[in-house]
């Protein structure tokens, strides 16, 4: 039989809780507190959410953020800076190093791929690209980052289902370090909605992630609610941290 682990499916929240969940989610399992566990949800408000070393100043415009009312939060893993908003499904998975087929070395290409596979169910080409992608005919559908502690690792990412591109090319300023030729940081993804010529059904683009994932581990993800430990720690988080200047604008 396969092993049973959790899906917690947040809806849609604010960015602040955002981050704390997926936080207090990993917390709980590398103290041994919390089972395997794939968290879904969506931003309430379009957000920035900003790689852990990221100056903001650098990789978004602030002032066209805020006439276009964009939040910003700093995340604790690394990466780029990254648009997200309610047209987008983001997910977290929380789960023990060991239960890695071929090890940590090997998670990004395990669990992207179970993404591409997730997305190719609407009948398109997705593939994983290496080292965090996932693209249809070359453009970005899915970014994923991971942040480990313990020996518990967290990936986490996007799927762009219905998302505002024009928003996202607005905000967001070209990496140099990693493009000379695109313009604008828009560029180089796609929605699924401009790929199918309609947007997919949200719960589906969500069933889909969760039986692919649950594929690629031999799992069954079975609904469970937050423990109280974990709601409160979510609490702690967003007063404390990701509700904070001095933590968001830190560098």
């Amino acid at each position: 039989m396969p092993s049973e682990w959790r899906l917690v499916d947040s809806g849609v929240v604010e960015p602040p809780e955002s981050a704390a969940l997926d936080e207090a989610i990993l917390d709980a399992h590398s103290k041994g507190e919390a089972p395997n566990t794939l968290h879904l949800y969506r931003r309430s408000v379009p957000t920035i959410s900003l790689g852990y070393f990221q100056k903001a100043a650098e990789v978004v415009d602030l002032d066209e953020c805020a006439r276009r009312g964009v939040a910003l939060i700093r995340r604790k893993s690394g990466g780029s800076a990254i648009y997200t908003d309610s047209g987008q499904l983001i997910y977290g998975l929380v789960v023990s190093e060991g239960d890695l087929p071929g090890g940590r070395s090997e998670s990004f290409r395990t669990i992207c791929s179970a993404i591409a596979k997730a997305i190719s169910l609407f009948g398109v080409d997705a593939r994983f690209r290496p080292p965090n992608d996932v693209e249809v005919d070359g453009r970005k559908v899915s970014g994923n980052a991971q942040l480990v502690r313990k020996g518990s690792v967290l990936q986490h990412g996007t799927i762009l289902v219905d998302t505002d591109v024009e928003n996202m090319a607005a905000v967001l300023r070209v990496d140099r370090s990693k493009s000379q030729t695109l313009t604008r940081a828009s560029d180089r993804v796609a929605t699924l909605s401009s790929i199918l010529g309609h947007p997919p059904e949200m719960q589906d683009v969500k069933d889909n992630l969760v039986r692919e994932i649950g594929a690629a581990f031999g799992s069954e993800f079975v609904r469970q609610p937050l423990s109280s430990e974990e709601k409160e720690l979510v609490r702690s988080l967003v007063n404390e941290r990701y509700s904070r200047r001095d933590w968001n604008f830190r560098f």
